[in-house]
């Protein structure tokens, strides 16, 4: 019989095997569901229901839920923008921006009761258009292999989450998000918000970030930061250097 979860904590490591460790390649964000794959201790290896990621968690940082509650709760998918607080069962928890909420007003996960006032939208419509502004919001954040919150984040992280809050689903490794949505020729053609692709000396894309007004781009890279972009790629004013090589234009404009 098939068993999944639910992510009840603020922010959790999916890492590449059982061990804290191991390294982390991705994390689950609250309200984050996924089916169980393994077990082995006190670990299960899960599949994230949001982006078929496949990675190991500890036992004890989720709640089990059976199949009709999983289908019950996956029905409907809010996101929040910012960060705030949510209750279960009288205790405070934390919670950060593209967290996954299955309604928008309290609801229950298995014996867990959840409250919450923070403003939720929902996962329904395109909002390309707030992109640019979504972005800025995590200017600084430090660069963290597999992060995806504003305390640390890698480049797809960075994007996926971004895109998450306005509606757009990503998958999760750059390489990945680069079969998604529609290819462009040029440039001159992106718009604020479109997906710049960038790959390394064997030709394999390494690199994601998002186009902004100006011949600007914001990406991930030792924090989130943002630098010029042309046709060859991304330009540090600061190392007077290119540090990334373009290879692909993606838009998911509506």
């Amino acid at each position: 019989m098939s068993i999944y979860g639910f992510c009840n904590l603020s922010v959790i490591p999916l890492r590449e095997m059982p061990s804290d460790l191991s390294q982390m390649n991705s994390q689950l964000l609250f309200g984050d569901m996924f089916k169980v794959l393994d077990k082995t201790e006190n670990w299960i290896q899960i599949q994230n229901v949001y982006d078929d990621y496949i990675g190991w968690i500890d036992e004890k940082q989720q709640i089990t839920i059976n199949l009709e509650e999983f289908n019950k709760l996956k029905t409907n998918l809010y996101t929040n923008n910012k960060s705030g607080t949510i209750i279960s069962n009288n205790e405070l928890y934390s919670i950060l921006p593209a967290s996954s909420f299955p309604s928008n007003i309290n609801f229950n996960v298995g014996s867990n009761r959840f409250e919450t006032n923070m403003h939720l939208r929902p996962f329904s419509f395109n909002r390309f258009n707030e992109i640019s502004q979504l972005a800025q919001s995590y200017l600084n954040t430090p660069y963290l292999w597999g992060g995806k919150t504003p305390f640390g984040i890698d480049c797809s992280g960075f994007t996926q989450s971004v895109y998450k809050i306005a509606g757009i689903k990503l998958k999760r490794d750059a390489w990945q998000q680069a079969k998604q949505g529609q290819t462009l020729s040029f440039l001159s053609e992106a718009k604020s918000g479109d997906l710049l692709f960038f790959d390394n000396a064997d030709e394999k894309i390494n690199h994601v970030g998002i186009l902004l007004e100006s011949n600007k781009i914001i990406h991930a890279s030792g924090k989130v930061r943002i630098d010029l972009i042309d046709h060859q790629g991304i330009y540090n004013k600061e190392t007077k250097y290119y540090s990334h090589n373009l290879r692909l234009i993606k838009t998911f404009s509506a």
